[in-house]
């Protein structure tokens, strides 16, 4: 289904610049923008997966990964195809990556069009299954929620109204304009920091095809200035995004931004067009780890491996055990949510 895009400029010539994410596609009629999914028809731009889901399932809300959220809350996942990134080591490459299905031949035929866009999913029906099965969140996630921006804010509105939370796993290039209009509705988000500094830039120019700096404005934005609760990933890459000078400039900035963001740093393992790394070892997870807690971090999380002690919740002032995690097995030992019970430290996050 098509939707016309909420945030355009027009050009000449029928041309429409894109404004969702920082790459600011100016986008000629007949062709699509860096991500695939948003397309210009006869000068207008157009997203064409506006209520079509690839991946509709229900996960618990620590695979996002958001670890201060009510744990073991489960949280309704969707995704569509396309992304505004071209990571050469996509974990969800199938859906984030494919460019190449053929959707004005594909919009005339409902039979196809079910096929190669995903299933029905509109905006009400989500909110409807979510009320119907008790299911408190939906997660954007599985691809880049700003390339499928319409769906996700009319969603969200809708969602809010019921008292339902939205939560986006995002890159982080998201436009200040379409970051804006989402926050009003958004409960989380987990970002994606893939690297940084100057190796960061190089990394996110030729892994991904993309920019850090906006990464970074957007992570202090939502940290320092909106009600949003952030997280933040790393997926540690051995010998690209790992080194020890890179680990410390990255959590001494985020520590900077704000020391009270969960950071996630995370296991890599061999996918799409990289297949010649080895996956990330659990040695250099806890080197990760670590380095971000000496950085004055006070929540540092390790994930995609089992490692109960770095994946569990501790109180960042007296030690004690508030969380355990061992994969997707949560037991929570606290008597009231977002309370220490040993010192009576206040730990921050969304726990109602």
């Amino acid at each position: 289904m098509r939707k016309e895009a909420y945030l355009t400029r027009p050009l000449s010539d029928g041309a429409v610049q894109c404004q969702v994410c920082e790459h600011f596609c100016a986008v000629k009629p007949g062709q699509a923008g860096k991500c695939g999914v948003r397309r210009n028809y006869d000068g207008t731009l157009y997203l064409v997966v506006y209520g079509k889901a690839v991946a509709i399932r229900v996960d618990p809300i620590e695979k996002k990964p958001l670890f201060h959220f009510p744990p073991r809350g489960d949280v309704l996942s969707i995704g569509t195809y396309g992304c505004n990134f071209h990571c050469s080591f996509c974990q969800n490459w199938e859906m984030a990556q494919k460019r190449d299905f053929d959707e004005e031949r594909d919009y005339r035929s409902a039979e196809r069009s079910r096929r190669s866009l995903g299933q029905d999913a509109p905006p009400e029906a989500l909110v409807s299954t979510c009320r119907q099965r008790g299911i408190p969140m939906i997660a954007y996630t599985y691809n880049e929620p700003t390339v499928f921006f319409e769906y996700t804010y009319d969603t969200a509105r809708l969602a809010h109204g019921q008292a339902i939370k939205n939560v986006y796993v995002s890159d982080g290039f998201m436009s200040r304009a379409a970051l804006d209009m989402i926050v009003p509705y958004l409960d989380g988000i987990n970002v994606d920091l893939k690297a940084f500094g100057e190796t960061g830039e190089e990394f996110y120019h030729d892994v991904c095809g993309a920019r850090l700096e906006p990464v970074k404005r957007n992570i202090r934005y939502i940290a320092q200035q909106t009600a949003v609760w952030i997280e933040v990933t790393t997926l540690l890459i051995p010998g690209l995004n790992d080194g020890d000078d890179e680990l410390r400039a990255l959590a001494a900035w985020l520590a900077e931004a704000d020391p009270e963001i969960p950071w996630h740093v995370t296991a890599f393992r061999p996918a799409y067009k990289m297949l010649d790394r080895p996956p990330t070892s659990p040695r250099d997870l806890a080197r990760a780890y670590e380095i971000g807690k000496r950085a004055g971090l006070h929540y540092v999380y390790v994930g995609n491996v089992m490692d109960a002690d770095r994946e569990s919740t501790h109180c960042p002032k007296c030690e004690q055990l508030l969380i355990r995690r061992r994969g997707y097995d949560v037991r929570e030992v606290w008597a009231e949510r977002g309370v220490c019970p040993r010192c009576g430290h206040l730990i921050p996050g969304v726990w109602g």
